[in-house]
């Protein structure tokens, strides 16, 4: 049908307006579009810049080389040496199985470590290299590099791990050092970024423990290029590590090894600490172990040797050990009662062998007595009744608090793992731990060194060292941090008075040097390094009437575990005190026949300087002393200093 000019005309009409209404919906498109485009391309370009970026350029952290540790000449006790290890990346190999395979036929593996190194290397992804055997030897590593071609995935590395130099010797000063375990940070509240990195080692134990944010320095970082996958294609630029600072200790390296040689065979501990100035020159447990076993993957035989060792290797008897300090404590109650005017020193008192108080008889460890001692002879010849009497004269308030001020029964501030604080008990401490009044015989068997007392060889050096000095002197273990020194103010003066002072030291020169002293098989054969000690004996058992009627029975008779402690402490020279020692030997028996001749032969070490002449000891001794020292695992040459001085952080 033919359309009309006006039906035309109207058809026209209705397709120019659809046209403008279309034309203006894609005009506003259009600009909607441009403006978005300008928005996103002009005002938003720095932004999705950094984005690009940020997905193009990863950050890797590098991790710092741990500071050393050197010993008060400048030995190395502590560094870092290099190590070659083999790290396995999946997807450079065809078939994991068959090269870890060849892998095991090339260098000796650890089978059901590998397992578990096979199950780490499917768990990660396929370009992140996990780590397959560590601490190979050069020959182990040339045979890995001759194979290269056989070993699709594998690479040989080098890499730097913690080395103690000195074995054994120092490890209950030093520590060790071990791959960051789980739940480290939420324990300790580190959340530095190094801790990520693979294989990672921070310190556990000791000094590397107490010092590790000084040891660990700071983290670098790398930039590198990487692919959609986070694959790295390249590395773009770095900012290197910053080393751990440096520590020095006040240990003297040469006489840490003679007094753990000393100690061979023995459940001990020994602490050597200079009387000038509080630096601790030696802190010895026996027996001991090499800390270097815990920074690779400790076997759990290994771990459980040690663990169920009744000699304890990896407790530090020297701080954390708690004892009675039998008669080593008699120095203590001597002192409270001539400070506070409870006794002359010319005053004497009579022992029969034993004391009686209320229904209770308390004995001398001399069955017969000593008939009348003054306080010198009781030192000598270490005399209970003569303190038993004291202590209800002085009172156990003043005792402890003589105590306190003489270094026992307080938490000694050393960067080192669990330092007892000891026991210096009071009435207020009993009634509130037992619930229970203080009675006049909890008095008497504190005053020689048992019933509740407790001390460690720490506690016991510092006293001596008090003693010895005059002074306050608080123990150190750290010479100079980051190169820079810690020497402390001089120790404040005890405020004890010299003549009393004076008075022990004459008792305490008679016990190691008087014809009835009771280390007298222990005295120095030369004025000038001449020794002033004390014995002690500390029981772990009750003796019961039964056996005291009978004659109780023999150390050497009881089990191991059943004898007593044996105790010595001592200062030398006497005329000028220089180092002051205490001794715990485990289940030693007594302290004149045990601990002494180790605090005297450690004591003459510190002084000489070298493995002590015999020309030193007695004359019927000498032979014996030459043979003991030709058997012990000490030094050939001295340690020699490293040559550099401690770095600064």
């Amino acid at each position: 049908m033919k359309r009309t000019v006006k039906e035309l005309e109207d058809s026209a009409r209705q397709i120019g307006r659809r046209g403008l209404i279309v034309g203006g919906l894609f005009l506003g498109t259009s600009a909607v579009l441009a403006g978005r485009m300008r928005y996103l391309q002009v005002e938003r370009a720095d932004d999705f810049r950094l984005l690009a970026e940020d997905n193009r350029i990863s950050i890797r952290v590098l991790p710092p080389e741990r500071g050393l540790i050197f010993d008060r000449s400048g030995v190395l006790i502590a560094g870092n040496e290099p190590v070659y290890r083999i790290t396995f990346v999946r997807e450079d190999a065809d078939d994991v199985d068959a090269v870890l395979d060849r892998l095991s036929q090339i260098v000796t593996l650890d089978m059901e470590g590998l397992a578990r190194k096979r199950e780490e290397i499917f768990a990660v992804r396929p370009w992140v290299p996990v780590t397959i055997a560590d601490r190979l030897s050069w020959e182990e590593m040339s045979s890995v590099a001759v194979n290269a071609p056989a070993l699709p995935g594998v690479n040989p590395e080098v890499g730097l791990s913690r080395a103690y130099p000195m074995g054994a010797d120092l490890a209950h000063v030093v520590g060790y050092v071990r791959n960051v375990p789980d739940g480290y940070r939420n324990e300790t509240g580190d959340s530095d970024p190094v801790l990520s990195i693979p294989d990672f080692q921070v310190g556990l134990l000791n000094v590397e423990e107490g010092l590790e944010e000084t040891l660990r320095g700071n983290a670098g970082t790398k930039r590198v290029e990487v692919n959609a996958n986070g694959r790295v294609m390249r590395e773009l630029d770095r900012d290197p590590a910053v080393a751990g600072g440096d520590v020095q200790l006040t240990v003297d390296a040469g006489l840490q090894n003679y007094v753990e040689a000393r100690l061979t065979g023995e459940s001990a501990g020994v602490v050597v600490m200079d009387c000038q100035n509080g630096d601790i020159m030696a802190l010895a447990s026996a027996p001991s172990y090499d800390p270097s076993i815990f920074t690779r993957p400790l076997s759990a035989t290994i771990y459980n040797g040690l663990l169920n060792d009744p000699y304890r290797p990896l407790s530090n008897k020297s701080t954390q050990g708690l004892y009675p300090p039998g008669s080593t404590y008699k120095m203590i109650v001597a002192l409270a009662a001539l400070e506070g005017g409870f006794i002359s020193p010319d005053e004497t008192v009579h022992c029969p062998g034993y004391m009686e108080v209320g229904n209770r008889r308390f004995h001398c460890w001399s069955r017969g007595g000593h008939g009348r001692v003054d306080l010198a002879r009781s030192l000598e010849q270490s005399c209970d009744v003569y303190y038993y009497e004291l202590a209800q004269r002085v009172g156990i308030e003043n005792i402890s608090a003589m105590a306190v001020r003489l270094g026992c029964g307080v938490r000694h501030d050393l960067p080192l793992s669990s330092i007892a604080q000891g026991l210096a008990p009071t009435m207020a401490w009993k009634r509130q731990r037992y619930d229970q009044d203080w009675v006049v015989g909890d008095t008497l068997n504190a005053s020689i060194g048992q019933g509740f007392v407790l001390s460690s060889p720490l506690h016991l050096a510092v006293m001596t060292a008090r003693i010895a000095s005059g002074r306050a002197l608080e123990p150190s273990l750290v010479r100079s941090l980051n190169g820079l020194p810690r020497r402390g103010e001089a120790a404040p003066d005890l405020g004890i008075d010299p003549e009393h002072l004076a008075l022990v030291h004459r008792g305490m020169w008679r016990v190691s040097n008087s014809s009835r002293g009771t280390a007298y098989r222990s005295r120095v054969m030369s004025d000038e390094y001449a020794i002033a000690g004390k014995t002690g004996t500390s029981q772990v058992r009750n003796i019961t009437a039964a056996e005291r009627a009978a004659g109780v029975i023999n150390n050497r008779d009881l089990p191991w575990e059943r004898r007593d402690h044996a105790l010595f402490v001592g200062f030398a020279p006497f005329d000028n005190p220089r180092y002051a020692v205490s001794v715990i030997v485990e289940h030693g028996g007594g302290g004149s026949t045990a601990a002494a001749p180790i605090g005297r032969d450690v004591l003459l070490r510190a002084q000489v300087g070298d493995v002590p002449p015999s020309d030193l000891y007695p004359v019927s001794q000498r032979r014996g002393i030459q043979q003991m020292h030709d058997s012990l695992p000490i030094l050939e040459t001295p340690p020699v200093p490293s040559g550099r001085e401690p770095r600064r952080a």
